[in-house]
């Protein structure tokens, strides 16, 4: 299975934006992750609607976009409008999740659901026949630069064989503590997505970490 390489903008600069985005359309990157939080679901606080519509003019790749929030139906349309591709929300919020899936797909965005590290895998099993993904957290959410918790790698197993078991085309994006090693432990436990952030941005050309990341899965 081709593996996609999702780059997290969260471990850049927010100040440097558009040479980012520049710098990851000219990459081999199939999406681009953004991780939005509201300080109140997590306690950090990133970035908005506003801010992905700005960047949506500068590139055509597809904007994957994680929503570590609290009240996401009272704020979904405002994701579904500025031209996310993908839209993720937890497992977690206190919400009717089937209601959110349907007005995500009605729209015809792809709908994933988001599991923290201390949550039970199988509180995910009723909503995957419904769900075009599902992130895997092996990092708690709320921070970049977190190393990877290698305890994850059983549920990212548990759920994709619940996945084969049940004949579900849902794809496994793994959030967290991404490198080489890493990401080939979850590629093997089955998971065909994986967020990038610090690990890249660490490197000093982008672009070429990007692809070399993309070059080395594939």
């Amino acid at each position: 299975m081709k593996t996609i390489i999702s780059p997290s903008i969260l471990g850049g600069s927010f100040s440097n934006m558009e040479k980012i985005i520049k710098s990851l359309d000219n990459s081999k990157a199939e999406y681009i992750h953004f991780d939005v939080m509201d300080g109140d679901f997590v306690p950090n606080l990133t970035f908005g609607p506003q801010f992905i519509s700005n960047l949506r003019q500068q590139t055509k790749k597809v904007f994957d976009v994680h929503l570590m929030i609290n009240r996401v139906g009272k704020f979904l349309d405002n994701y579904i409008k500025v031209g996310s591709d993908i839209l993720t929300f937890h497992l977690e919020v206190e919400e009717n999740l089937h209601d959110l899936i349907k007005e995500i797909k009605n729209k015809n965005i792809k709908a994933g659901i988001a599991i923290k590290p201390n949550t039970n895998w199988e509180e995910i099993k009723e909503y995957l026949s419904v769900i075009d993904q599902v992130i895997v957290m092996t990092v708690d959410p709320g921070f970049g630069g977190q190393s990877f918790m290698h305890d994850q790698v059983e549920k990212i197993k548990n759920i994709s064989n619940y996945i084969e078991e049940n004949n579900l085309k849902v794809d496994i994006e793994i959030d967290g503590g991404v490198n080489y090693e890493t990401g080939r432990v979850c590629l093997d436990a089955g998971a065909n997505i994986l967020v990038a952030g610090s690990f890249l941005f660490n490197q000093e050309n982008l672009t070429e970490a990007t692809n070399e990341l993309y070059n080395f899965f594939n």
